[in-house]
This record gives structure tokens, sequence and C-alpha cells, in this order.
């Protein structure tokens, strides 16, 4: 019997979408290229079918195939793959600490500005230069890597838009390369740098004018921090705030509603409000059309692109050439899977400047500058508590602060930090609050040693290269799309192969929410394990279990679904309602405000291989062993003794 989800392509391939699939990719003809989306649709599905095994299904962890198998059936079902070497090749030379550590990385979001190699180059070469000095007072690696730092402004939205401008050499530079990346014109847009993806949401919500444009419509199917801030805000204004809903189980828009909404006639054409819209989903890897963003523009809504969760390159597709939002959000990290302390980026189309007004909140909100970084050996000699301070910060800033709902409010640093501080709490103890690091209480330097810092800080300014973003342009658009393509459908196809050898009654192990084995889906997917009895398992538990075995993931809440009433019967087992507690209980109710399902969620970048996509399956495999939790709590117990004892 084939799996779901072999079934599922299955189906798609064999009702006439294709009528001669192509022997290529079986391996009967040589590949040359990387094929056009719509030429290689169906010939995917079918690939598909049989990436893993025909009529596969595992009810043991033992019974997996081993990595090198699974990656050859994988090859002979996806040749192309093989095209995406350079992807492998910049990993092993600029990013090996990935294979160094055996980290899995999948809760990033965002673009990565440098390379692991280029931090420890520029970390080796500031510790050469400072050989001569005293003995530094702390380890160069409890600071920032020697890139840049981030200081506070205090200044309005409208003003800096208007009136002011890169603030140095740094500044500019990377201002240009960002909007070159993002393939922004400096001539139709400005931009402001900003702490994090939510002070980017904020800044904006502050300064729209919701007292006359008193609209806010969202398309988001998980609860993003971000939009909650926006929210906040606008309705202090007086918004009316509304939200696309879902469909279950695919999540696909409910179009009809979503049409309502944006074509509604109550309000004048010209003053409809802000239409905040994601191309795809973070969470789920839904992707949205263009479409929705041109019925806004027509029907008189302001427009906002949040960019976040598009990977590399996606900004170079021809919809965004001919949709030009009024404003459009992304952000940047340091260095992925070592430093995800980073900044968000804020464009506002010049023509659109003239809407927004003047924040009557604190106007230092938000708005960040870039400046050079000081020297380890600086920070080392005589930091002062102003500079510790200005370095607690900027070690808190992230650049995609709301990735994970239900968490703080800087969630995915939140993980990353408590992965490197909490290996000591019980594992019942599932907490990623994000507490600021503790700083010492320091001296304050001589006013002479301040004098020399500066003058040094100012001398010692490398030109930087952005080599993470070089890296994504080198492999391109087409590129990218592809291997992210075959990785995140291999890796559905994986999970729903699982299945217990005694259940209860009769739930998978395994559940994805939205899109499952699709051409066209986001490199993220969305899922819940459940045990032999039919029991979810609690998706900040499943989260800690694969941070303990080297697996970055992350967990939020999708919401907005709407359930047809012939799926009575699974609304009262899948969908939860959240209580004031941040706990949740079963919702029996329809429509109420908060329903939705808690959910783990994984999230592929250009850098993912096939080990790392393999190495999720197999730990997700191991639920299928009843025991599975049990054990993790035992032996983390036992080995939280011997090293207490130690």
């Amino acid at each position: 019997m084939y799996s779901p989800c072999i079934r599922e392509a299955s189906e798609v391939c064999f009702h006439g979408c294709c009528p001669t699939p192509s022997l290529g990719l079986h391996g009967h003809q040589p590949v040359t290229s990387i094929t056009s989306a719509a030429a290689s649709r169906c010939d995917f599905e079918i690939a598909m079918a049989s990436s893993i095994y025909p009529n596969s299904q595992f009810t043991n962890h033992e019974s997996l195939p081993s990595l090198q198998e699974s990656f050859s059936n994988f090859i002979k079902a996806f040749p192309q793959y093989s095209l995406t070497e350079k992807a492998d090749k910049i990993r092993e030379q600029e990013y090996y600490h990935l294979s160094l550590s055996k980290h899995v990385c999948l809760d990033y979001i965002g673009h990565g500005l440098f390379s692991y190699f280029q931090q420890q180059s520029l970390c080796q070469a500031s510790s050469s230069a400072s050989t001569s000095t005293s003995p530094p007072l702390h380890s160069s690696t409890a600071f920032e890597p020697p890139f840049f730092d981030i200081s506070y402004k205090s200044v309005s939205l409208k003003s800096q838009l208007q009136y002011a401008g890169p603030e140095s050499d740094l500044e500019n530079k990377i201002q240009k390369r960002i909007t070159a990346f993002m393939n922004i014109s400096e001539d139709d847009y400005n931009m402001v740098f900003t702490a994090n993806q939510s002070s980017a949401f904020k800044l904006l919500a502050d300064s729209y004018p919701f007292q006359s444009h008193r609209n806010l419509l969202t398309v988001y199917d998980y609860e993003n921090e971000a939009v909650k801030v926006m929210i906040e805000s606008s309705e202090k204004k007086g918004a009316q705030v509304m939200s696309a809903e879902f469909s279950w189980p695919t999540l696909k828009i409910q179009s009809g509603k979503l049409q309502k909404k944006i074509a509604s006639k109550k309000k004048k054409k010209k003053k409809k409000g802000l239409f905040v819209f994601p191309l795809q989903s973070r969470m789920t890897g839904a992707r949205y059309s263009y479409f929705w963003m041109s019925m806004a523009q027509e029907n008189g809504w302001h427009v906002l692109l949040d960019a976040t969760a598009l990977g590399p390159k996606d900004m170079e597709t021809l919809g965004l050439s001919l949709f030009k939002p009024d404003f459009l959000i992304c952000s940047f990290f340091k260095v992925f899977g070592e430093n995800p302390s980073g900044f968000g980026c804020l464009f506002v189309k010049k023509s659109s400047i003239s809407v927004l007004k003047d924040s009557t909140i604190s106007p230092s909100i938000g708005i960040v500058r870039l400046v050079p970084a000081t020297r380890p050996s600086q920070q080392s000699e005589e930091p002062s508590t102003a500079d510790i301070e200005t370095e607690s910060k900027g070690n808190l800033e992230l650049s995609s602060a709301d990735v994970l709902p239900g968490s703080s409010s800087d969630p995915i640093l939140s993980q990353h930090v408590s992965r490197k501080t909490s290996e000591l709490h019980e594992i019942e103890e599932i907490d990623v609050k994000q507490k600021a690091p503790e700083t010492e209480e320091l001296l304050a330097p001589s006013e002479s040693t301040q004098f020399k810092m500066i003058e040094s800080s100012i001398s010692w300014n490398p030109e930087l290269e952005y080599r993470g973003l070089d890296h994504a342009d080198s492999l391109g658009l087409i590129l990218i799309s592809a291997r992210a393509r075959y990785l995140i459908n291999w890796l559905v196809n994986a999970l729903m192969s699982l299945q217990h050898p005694h259940s209860e009654n009769g739930q998978p192990p395994i559940s994805i929410y939205g899109p499952k084995i699709k051409f066209e889906r986001g490199p993220a997917v969305a899922f819940n394990v459940f045990d032999w009895k039919g029991d979810k398992i609690d998706p900040a538990l499943v989260q800690k279990l694969a941070d303990r075995n080297n697996i970055s993931l992350s967990y939020g809440f999708l919401h907005k679904i709407w359930l047809p009433d012939k799926h009575e019967e699974e609304r009262r087992w899948t969908l939860e309602t959240r209580t004031s507690g941040g706990g949740s209980i079963l919702n029996e109710k329809r429509d109420k405000p908060h329903s939705g399902i808690s959910v783990v969620t994984a999230a592929l970048g250009f850098l993912t291989n096939f080990e790392d996509v393999y190495r999720l399956w197999a730990f997700v495999s191991r639920f299928l062993d009843a025991d599975f939790v049990e054990k993790e709590r035992w032996r983390y117990t036992a080995l939280n003794q011997k090293i207490i004892e130690v």
C-alpha cells in the first residue's frame, strides 16, 4: 500500500497533467541544466513518488535506510540536484563549522551577511593586531565578532526618511549592498535600519495614519509577534483590524472572503488603510499570489510587503518589478549557524513618505545606526559601562524577531541563547523566554584611554565583504529554488512515510499542515508528532529534544483556520484555544478568536543539504518508540547527576 504522500503524488501525475514523463529524471539521459518550472512540474511529481522507496512505510527508527542509501536513491530520482553542488562547496569552504559541530540549523529566517570563515579570519586578524597590548580581561569570544555594532537613534521615522541618510561610510556601503541584493531601486525607495523585524513593524504602525486610513488587513496563517505589535498600535488609533482566513487542511487563502475585504466599498477608495502581505508563510511554506497586492493597490490600499520569509534571490522575480509595494520589510543576521544577531530594514516608497505622520510616541524606538566595530582588544582592555550596555543590546538584536509565535519577543534569538544557557534544566521545564545577558560592573576608562580607544577604533576599520550575500548571488535564483524544492518535498515525503507499528485510533505519527508534496511551495514545513495513543506531543518538547540532538527547530501557532461543518469531528481534536496563561485547551466552539494549532516548524536555507533533512527525519522517527520521551527524560537526568558529581 502506498504511503499517503506517494499516493498524493501519483494521483497528481496520472490524472493527465503530463502525457510523457521525462527519461532524464531517471538517469537515462544526461542532465545539462535545471529545466524550467513549467517543463519539469509533472516530472517532479513522478520522481517524488519514488524518492524514498515505492510502497515504503517505516514503523521503527532502526528500519530506516542509511544516509548513504537514502542519498543514492534521492539522486536517482533527482539527478538535477547534483547541479547544485556549488552550494555544498560554499558550505564546505565558508561554513565548515556546520560539519564540524554536526549542527543542523533549521530555524534561521532572513539573510546572512557574512560567512563563518570570514568571521574567524577577522577575529584572528584583530587578535594579531592586539598582541602587543596587555592581557585581556575577558576572552574576545564574549563580545561581538568584528563586523559592526548597533547604536540607537532618537529620531522619528518620517524625519529620518525625509532628511537623513547614511551617517557613515559603513552605513552607506551596507545600504547600497542590501538594496542591490533585494533588487530594490534607490530611485524609488528610501531605507532605514531597525533593531529587528518587530521594530520595523512598530515604527510603521506608529507613523501610519490609521485615524484617517482606518483599516488594517493582514494575511498570516500563524501568530506573528511583529504583526501583533502592529495590531496593538493600530487599535490604539481606532483602526479596524481584519485578517485573511485559511482553509483546512491545505491552509490556502479563503479567496472569496479576502476579496470582499479588499474590495469593500464601505470606505472611500483612496483611504482604505494598510494591507500587510507576505508572499509565503514562513511557517507552513504556503505561497500566495502577487494578485492580492495588485487587487489591494487597485482598491486604494497601501501595501506592506513582508519579505522576511523570502529566500535569497526571491526578490528578483518579475512580480516585484510590476507591483511595487508602498512599504517593504526584510531582515538580516550576521553568520548562519553561528551568530543570529543582526538588524531589520524598512523600505518606504518615496511617493508614500508623505502619507506618514510624526509619531506622538517616543521617537527613539526602533531606528538604529550601524557603527564600526570596536576591536576585541579595546573591549577587553578598558570597557566602559556604556560600551557594555550597547554591546548587550546589540547582542539581543535579531533580524527575524517574530518567527515563533508563542515565545518571547525575539524568539529565534531566544532559542539560540536558551540553547547555550539552559542545558542543565529538567526536560519538563520548557522555557524559551529570552533573558538579557548579565554584565559585570566595570570602571569607566580614563579620559586619555577613551581618546586612544576612539582613535584606534577609527583606524581599525577593515573593508567588509558581505560574503553571505555574495554566495547567494553566485548561486542565483534558479539553482537555489530548485535545490530547496527537492529537499523540502523529500522531507515531507519522508515524514509522511513513518507509521506507528500499533495505533489505537489510526492517527498517523506525523501530521503536516499546509501544502504537502507540491512543486510550488516554500522551503518550510509545519508538522506535529503524535504518539501511538493518538495524543499530540507538545511541540515545545519536540523542539527541546531536537535541540539535544543538535537539531535546531522552531515552533509556533497556526491560526485563522476555517474548517467546514463536515470536519466538525476533526475540529474537536485538531484546533486548540490559547489561554491567558500561555497554555492551550481543546477548542469545542466555533470561531474562537485565538483558536489554532501549535506546531513544530523547520525552515530550509540555501546552505541546507541532504544530510540535514535526513537527520531530521531520523530524529522524528525515534518517536515511533512508545518509550522514547521517557527514555530521554531518564537519560538526561542521569547526565545531569553525572555533571553535578564532577
